[in-house]
């Protein structure tokens, strides 16, 4: 039997960092659920404008929501409208009133900041080829002529050394499910000094559901 490690977490502190960060203190399994309701309402609210990955950094008066997107345009909107009006939906759905009140009676500034962050090169990024793949396969596009697709347009760039993307479920509707992946140059998952991006992402489709996971190297760091 073999034991599996999420990449990231086998990494973390090596060359990878915690995506929630700050001062917890006594709080901790409140401020948990809360990061974990703040990522799953902007999963929701922001499925289709490439969304990366979400950082939550929370310090003693202020919560900073860094927020990683191939498509930041969407996100902030004419003159920053756009992020104005998810702070205050992230608000009111979250804590269910404004921040200007504090907990335990006392009323003390609380700022909410949301930053976006772009990112420039799409194929860089496992979770953002993950959704593109979900994306063609939700097309009906047959599963083997898109993970090649994926992996033509991803090993163009020379800073990715290997990459494995793999999809399960009733491929192409077959009524056996299934396991596929394809593989393309080095991809040490032993090694803890490796730079790998792991992704995964999942398609909805009129015969079941069909997860995609994307592994990507970009050589090692010392």
């Amino acid at each position: 039997m073999t034991h599996k490690v999420h990449p990231k977490v086998f990494r973390i502190k090596q060359i990878t960092d915690w995506v929630s960060r700050g001062f917890y203190k006594k709080e901790m399994a409140k401020y948990l659920k809360e990061d974990f309701e703040i990522r799953k309402f902007l999963n929701k609210k922001l499925a289709k404008v490439g969304l990366e990955n979400i950082e939550i950094e929370r310090f003693p008066n202020k919560i900073n929501i860094i927020i990683s997107t191939a498509r930041p345009g969407l996100i902030i909107g004419r003159r920053g409208e756009g992020i104005e009006e998810l702070k205050k939906d992230l608000e009111k759905t979250i804590w269910k009133k404004p921040f200007s009140v504090m907990k335990k009676g006392k009323s003390r500034p609380f700022e909410l900041r949301l930053e976006i962050k772009e990112i420039k090169y799409p194929w860089l990024s496992a979770t953002l080829v993950a959704q593109w793949i979900v994306q063609q396969i939700e097309r009906r596009t047959p599963f083997r002529r898109t993970l090649k697709q994926a992996i033509e347009k991803t090993t163009f760039h020379k800073e990715i050394q290997g990459i494995r993307v793999q999809v399960s479920g009733r491929l192409d509707g077959n009524e056996i499910a299934r396991t596929e992946w394809l593989k393309k140059g080095r991809l040490p998952r032993q090694t803890i000094r490796a730079d790998i991006d792991y992704g995964t992402a999942t398609a909805y489709c009129t015969y079941g559901v069909v997860g995609v996971k994307v592994w990507l190297y970009k050589g090692e760091k010392f």
